[in-house]
């Protein structure tokens, strides 16, 4: 059994590591670390695992397990790691934005199975990629994998209130978010770093602009994005293309069907929509923020890491209805 912990046990991201690694065959989780919860049973607040675990939050850690998930608010990841050290054989798995962005001395491999597959099962330290980057990055990667985003890309994406963090602000009340909509950061997302450092890897000439309107919306998780882009083939050569692209991923899937997020709530998948209009490539993708934005994302890469099946602990149903 591998042997887990988590670090930052009380937010939504741990909260769904939680509840995956609990029912996940090859695994034991050994500790959750939490300051402000230490002592407190999980269950008191991740309120969904009542019954399902007498496991308490710890305020110590065990250096020695085989991996841990760091679940810290962003710039918090770096600090912890030099504040604490584990044993030369614990892989890391950082589900922050610490780590994300290259250096020539980083050791952190970038955590997205749809393009760093090989180097993630050769990895002992992973940076777990961003929502919005995740969504927007499976729907564009394919053409930049076949060096066809020369032109400007027109994203419009939207996010549930989960996105925002357990922290109140003004923007998370429930009297704000109900009946409501806006956009935030636009042209500026921190996430749109990582999506042109993934578009280079792949297209490493790539110059134009990836425009970017992320908004908020009034339910509690998923992300619709919408992708458009000039492209001069046809609707089925960009279809192949993509089908190409994606034929080993486990959980990403071009479909021809209308999109929505009941499709992929309480699940680890991407779905992706491909239509032409004109000259215009028009991509739909759907993921849910908490899983294949995060916490789902991080398992599907701890399988990797230890040579398990990809998908194993992560065959979830959609809550369609």
């Amino acid at each position: 059994m591998i042997q887990a912990g988590i670090i930052g046990g009380a937010g939504y991201t741990a909260g769904e590591l939680v509840r995956i690694l609990l029912r996940h065959p090859e695994v034991n989780l050994d500790f959750i670390y939490s300051t402000s919860q230490a002592g407190k049973t999980v269950s008191s607040i991740h309120q969904d695992l009542l019954g399902d675990t007498n496991l308490k939050f710890w305020d110590h850690i065990n250096s020695e397990v085989d991996v841990v998930f760091l679940c810290l608010g962003h710039g918090n990841s770096k600090k912890f790691l030099e504040e604490h050290s584990f044993s030369e054989t614990t892989k890391i798995i950082d589900l922050s934005a610490d780590f994300r962005m290259n250096a020539e001395d980083h050791s952190f491999v970038y955590g997205l199975p749809e393009m760093n597959k090989e180097a993630i099962k050769n990895a002992n330290y992973i940076a777990n990629p961003g929502c919005f980057a995740t969504a927007i990055s499976l729907a564009i990667l394919p053409l930049a994998a076949n060096g066809l985003l020369t032109d400007e890309v027109h994203v419009n994406a939207v996010t549930g209130a989960t996105g925002a963090g357990t922290s109140l602000s003004d923007s998370t009340h429930f009297a704000w978010r109900d009946n409501n909509f806006s956009s935030y950061k636009a042209f500026e997302h921190q996430h749109l770093n990582e999506i042109g450092q993934s578009i280079k890897f792949l297209q490493p000439d790539h110059v134009a602009e990836v425009n970017f309107i992320p908004n908020r919306g009034n339910f509690s998780r998923g992300i619709h994005a919408t992708a458009y882009t000039n492209y001069s083939g046809i609707l089925e050569n960009a279809i192949a293309m993509y089908s190409e692209f994606y034929k080993d991923a486990v959980f990403t899937h071009l479909v021809e069907e209308e999109l929505h997020l009941k499709q992929v709530v309480n699940t680890n998948k991407c779905l992706v929509r491909l239509q032409k209009f004109n000259n215009k490539l028009l991509v739909t993708s759907v993921i849910d923020n908490l899983l294949k934005g995060a916490s789902g994302q991080a398992v599907q890469n701890m399988n990797l890491m230890f040579g398990l099946e990809e998908s194993l602990g992560l065959k979830l149903k959609a809550n369609y209805f």
